[in-house]
């Protein structure tokens, strides 16, 4: 019974700990452009079987314990912040932006504070070049306009136009360091989806800090209530181990 009760509230712990870290890095991106929140996935099972020396499984009753089997992203909207900088760009739609990594990978992300590289290509910082539909855009200067529709222009004409890739907002992806992702669907735009690209704008994460706040405070409760409860369990087999010794 009471080994039960040790393995309960440790694996407690060790799952709202790890919910906590996730609440944790989303608190810590509140600023990052582009994030997109997570929350750990909760998995659940019964007659969960603990193994002992030997490798031996022991059945441990009936139970019900939970784990963090992965975390899950959440796509939704997040609201746009407008500077005027014509570097700026923020989408309001189902649609990605594409970046090439320079090491031949692509991929998605709705960070739009962009800026010239050395050589004059448009670059999302140190992550890598934006692509329009015929690879690595150059501007060569500062003077450019982006239509809602993502054409990108100069005084001389049409540039190229921004590659987007469609990504449902149901939609599981992978998320690469803090504000790109790697998707596997059909990244098609389907026909009749409505998007708007906002130069002047760049999309904030979408956290809201409040909610993050409380859900860190109650993990933080549950955390000290089941660490007391490890201690609690440890005090009644001390005791109970010191009344075996008398009993001899």
């Amino acid at each position: 019974m009471f080994l039960r009760g040790f393995y309960n509230a440790g694996q407690a712990i060790i799952v709202k700990q790890r919910e906590f870290n996730v609440t944790a890095n989303n608190m810590a991106n509140i600023n990052t452009a582009g994030f997109r929140k997570d929350e750990a996935t909760l998995n659940t099972f019964k007659d969960e079987l603990i193994w002992v020396q030997r490798r031996r499984a022991t059945h441990s009753g009936t139970f019900q314990q939970t784990y963090v089997e992965e975390s899950h992203t959440f796509l939704e909207q997040g609201a746009l912040e407008f500077t005027n900088s014509r570097f700026d760009a923020a989408i309001f739609g189902n649609v990605y932006f594409n970046i090439d990594d320079r090491a031949g990978n692509v991929y998605q992300t709705r960070a739009g504070q962009f800026e010239l590289d050395n050589e004059g290509y448009l670059v999302l910082g140190q992550s890598g070049r934006v692509q329009g539909v015929n690879g690595d855009i150059f501007i060569g200067s500062d003077d450019f306009i982006i239509t809602n529709d993502g054409v990108i222009m100069n005084d001389d004409g049409v540039i190229d136009t921004l590659l987007l890739t469609y990504i449902p907002p149901d939609a599981n992806v992978r998320k690469i360091g803090d504000n790109l992702f790697a998707y596997d669907g059909d990244a098609v735009i389907p026909e009749g989806e409505r998007f708007d690209i906002i130069q002047g704008a760049f999309e904030k994460s979408n956290v809201d800090a409040n909610k993050e706040m409380v859900k860190a405070l109650e993990l933080q409760r549950l955390l000290e209530a089941n660490s007391a409860a490890i201690k609690a369990y440890d005090m009644i087999n001390n005791r109970n181990a010191d009344m075996a010794k008398l009993n001899r």
